[in-house]
C-alpha cells in the first residue's frame, strides 16, 4: 500500500468539458485491472473526470453520479468501472468493510475518490 506522496500527477484542466476529455482518453487507453487514485480538494473535478473514464469505457458518463453516500458504484461497459468514494471514510478498513477490497478482480478499472483519505487502501501500483 502506498502513502500518496511518490509518482504523483497533477493535472489542470480549464474546463469540466476539457476535464471530461482527459478522463476519455485514459478510459480509451485502459484494459482493466487498473487503480486508479484520485485526489482534490472540494469542486476539483474527479467526479468529472470519472465520467470521462467511463466514456473510454462505453459508459454512458450521465450514468455516473457522486458515490459519497452509497461508497460504490458499478457499471458495465467496454470493462465494468468500480467508482468509489472515501470522503466520509477515515481507513480503508472501511471501505473494504464496504466490499471495496473483493471488486479487486484484475478485470474491473477501479477508480476511487478521495483517495488520500484511505492511504492503506490504495495499492502502491496505482494510478
Amino acid at each position: 500500500m502506498s502513502t500518496l506522496q511518490a509518482d504523483r500527477v497533477s493535472i489542470e484542466t480549464g474546463s469540466t468539458e476539457e476535464t471530461i476529455r482527459v478522463g476519455a482518453r485514459l478510459g480509451e487507453a485502459l484494459r482493466g485491472g487498473e487503480f486508479l487514485a484520485l485526489t482534490g480538494d472540494l469542486g476539483a473535478g474527479k467526479t468529472h473526470f470519472v465520467k470521462g473514464v467511463a466514456a473510454g469505457l462505453d459508459i454512458d458518463p450521465k450514468s455516473v453520479t457522486s458515490p459519497t453516500f452509497l461508497l460504490i458504484h458499478n457499471l458495465d461497459g467496454r470493462l465494468p468501472l468500480v467508482h468509489m468514494d472515501a470522503y466520509r471514510l477515515k481507513s480503508g478498513e472501511e471501505l473494504a468493510e464496504a466490499g471495496a477490497a473483493d471488486l479487486q478482480d484484475g478485470e474491473s478499472v477501479l477508480v476511487l475518490e478521495w483517495a488520500g483519505n484511505v492511504p492503506d487502501f490504495v495499492p502502491s501500483d496505482a494510478l
